[in-house]
């Protein structure tokens, strides 16, 4: 058999960890199967264990590239002109655009991460990752003073989680649900949470001319 080219590769990688969403999302971690997520892909069970050698590691798989996704999406959020702007658009992509299976799968990742060590491990991984992420943020924010927020950065940041989580769990549980009509809502309590309009080092000098000039 030929060796499938890199790109090949990585493109079967992905379509499998994709099949293993929805069916995660559909039968929960202990009812789907290997069988069930090579159906889904429509791959030989000998295709799937070359990239997965099992549930676990396909979670891995999903945590890892979720992880690359928000970090992709958060690099250069501080250095956004509106950083609400820019917070606002993280959340329509995560709690509107994201198909609603995403949520549903990360509820049942998160229930299984209480049972299974391992699943847990990767589970909270990711977590952490991501509090870091906005705890780096926000206290870079605070010091270019940006914001001026009430709470200590890391209480804002588990504050922010809490959100997050809720966002999730809802969308995840509750079929009526509007996500869309709820994000400005949660934004103007972000804004009153973060103590100031946010704009960038750059924006701020622009102001202050424009505001001599009147």
């Amino acid at each position: 058999m030929p060796k499938l080219k890199p790109d090949t590769q990585r493109a079967r990688r992905e379509h499998i960890l994709d099949a293993a969403e929805h069916c995660f999302a559909r039968s929960g971690f202990h009812r789907c199967t290997m069988q069930d997520i090579c159906k889904e892909a429509s791959v030989s069970p000998g295709a799937l264990y070359v990239y997965f050698s099992s549930k676990e590691a396909l979670i891995a798989g999903i945590a890892e590239r979720n992880r690359a996704d928000f970090a992709a999406r958060f690099a250069d959020l501080a250095d956004s002109g509106d950083v609400v702007q820019a917070l606002r658009s993280l959340a329509q992509h995560y709690f509107v655009d994201e198909p609603a299976h995403k949520q549903l799968m990360f509820v049942e990742i998160g229930v299984e991460a209480t049972r299974n060590p391992q699943v847990g491990e990767i589970y909270r991984s990711v977590d952490e990752f991501c509090s870091a992420s906005f705890e780096a943020l926000f206290e870079r924010l605070k010091a270019e003073g940006r914001i001026n927020p009430e709470l200590d950065v890391l209480s804002l940041s588990r504050v922010f989680e809490v959100i997050g989580d809720g966002l999730f769990w809802r969308r995840a549980t509750d079929p009526n649900f509007d996500a869309a009509r709820t994000i400005p809502a949660v934004m103007r309590t972000i804004e009153t949470l973060l103590g100031a309009p946010l704009q960038s080092p750059q924006a701020a000098p622009r102001m202050v001319a424009k505001e001599a000039r009147q």
